[in-house]
């Protein structure tokens, strides 16, 4: 700018000089010296006022450094969301908050933002690529107080309830860190749609200490995902808001490798077809009467999306076998849920799950893991246990700050003679919470739990829980 200036200035000189020398009249030296002069301090004057003009931008740049820290940490974090991986599109559904995250892991077509996280927050890039990366995940602390013996003294399972025995009535305090989570998931657009590799761990790996444990572990390009996460029969979306790691016994949960195609069938309609690798859970399972899986597990789920919320409509079809000695059997065996959310008034949301069918045990929250598939009775025949069940939450929101969680639910298998007597029949669970947030990263709250179980002999037992939280979220 000082050298365009400068520059027109001289030009201005030379160009009137010519034309008194044109014109032909006489000159008086000193009115030229003069003018020349009066000419010569406008320069000065231009430059000085050029020199004042740069000190005055340049100030604020060299008084910037002490708070140039959040403001270059602002710029590049929205600067990236507008960048970060072009095309990803917003959710559709509403935004909501949750103490375990559950949405930010689950799959989504063309892996879009989800309703838990729909900033993508905390992303940067890797220089040179089309790469941005984000490590994330929260520490969290839980202290525990039962009136009875839980069973799990770090998870809400009622299906792991004592009924009886000597011990049964004592309490028990617990405080444990195992909730702590750590994640790492990179992005990046292609020309057959975005790239999303997800990992995640937390501590769940061992009931008596913190052993590392997996939770995801996938790649999704486009519409198709490989690798180990939430089984595609699982609604993350309908999970209730519970300081509590296991959350209600009815609600379909499974972490399982699998496969699965997503085919957008209009704005927020979407079908999944997914092949996910088969555990026949067998009731009685020993060295002489083994489980076989001769097929994987398929999954069909329709889901609907909208600005109110969403619903989702899962199918599996299992096939469960066993292999005896001088015996064997196999039945097909499979079930539905039916799920989803929906908005209250301005922030309150109403979620919601029931599912139902044969050999569905390792599907849901509460039995995964218990071998409560199929049982094989008297006469050698493998017999798929019928399940159903359910849960309803509510979020409610007192303040922007404060928020409560009403939460009930139920599990039921069906009596079977060739079960045992102190096998699970029913359980029943109910939960509320306070939940304060004074800041996005920073989350705690007091949590009361009652649980009831009832065994397939008739005996029952219950225990009321208390727990407080302490979480900090690494990115949020």
């Amino acid at each position: 700018m000082r050298l365009a200036v400068l520059s027109l200035a001289c030009l201005t000189a030379l160009a009137i000089t010519p034309a008194y020398a044109q014109q032909g009249e006489p000159e008086d030296a000193q009115a030229l010296r003069r003018e020349i002069a009066a000419m010569r301090q406008a320069l000065e004057g231009m430059q000085q006022r050029l020199d004042r003009l740069e000190q005055r931008d340049a100030a604020p740049a060299q008084a910037a450094p002490p708070a140039a820290t959040p403001v270059a940490t602002a710029a590049p974090s929205d600067a990236i969301h507008r960048t970060q991986v072009p095309g990803v599109a917003q959710p559709v559904l509403p935004q909501r908050d949750s103490v375990a995250d559950p949405s930010t892991a689950a799959s989504r077509p063309d892996s879009a933002a989800g309703p838990t996280d729909p900033d993508l927050k905390g992303f940067f890039a890797i220089p040179g690529t089309d790469t941005v990366i984000r490590i994330g995940g929260y520490a969290k602390l839980d202290a525990i107080v039962d009136s009875r013996a839980a069973g799990d003294e770090d998870q809400f399972i009622p299906s792991s309830m004592p009924v009886g025995g000597s011990h049964r009535d004592v309490s028990n305090f617990n405080i444990h860190a195992k909730q702590t989570r750590f994640s790492f998931e990179a992005r990046r657009p292609t020309t057959h749609g975005n790239l999303r590799f997800y990992l995640e761990n937390d501590f769940f790996g061992s009931s008596d200490g913190y052993q590392f444990r997996l939770r995801h572990a996938y790649g999704q390009l486009g519409n198709t995902y490989a690798g180990y996460g939430y089984s595609s029969f699982m609604d993350a979306d309908s999970l209730p808001d519970t300081l509590d790691f296991a959350g209600p016994g009815g609600a379909g949960y499974l972490l399982v490798a699998g496969i699965h195609h997503s085919f957008t069938m209009g704005k927020g309609n979407t079908l999944t077809i997914a092949a996910e690798d088969p555990e026949t859970e067998l009731a009685g399972a020993s060295d002489e009467r083994t489980a076989v899986n001769r097929l994987p597990d398929v999954t069909v789920t329709a889901r609907m999306e909208r600005d109110w919320g969403h619903l989702q409509l899962g199918a599996v079809a299992r096939s469960l076998a066993y292999d005896g000695e001088g015996e064997r059997d196999r039945r097909m065996a499979g079930g539905l849920q039916l799920s989803g959310s929906a908005s209250v008034g301005e922030r309150d949301l109403l979620l919601f799950g029931a599912l139902g069918g044969r050999g569905l045990s390792r599907y849901t929250a509460d039995l995964t893991g218990s071998g409560l598939d199929a049982v094989v009775d008297a006469e050698g025949r493998l017999d798929a246990l019928d399940l159903h069940g359910g849960f309803v939450g509510y979020t409610h929101y007192w303040s922007p700050l404060w928020r409560s969680n009403l939460i009930v639910g139920q599990l039921t298998l069906e009596r079977n003679a060739a079960l045992a007597a102190d096998a699970f029949r029913q359980s029943r669970y109910g939960v509320f919470n306070l939940i304060w947030s004074p800041a996005p990263s920073w989350t705690m709250g007091m949590e009361l739990l009652y649980g009831r179980l009832e065994q397939q002999g008739g005996a029952r037992g219950d225990t009321v829980r208390v727990q407080g939280s302490l979480q900090y979220n690494f990115i949020k």
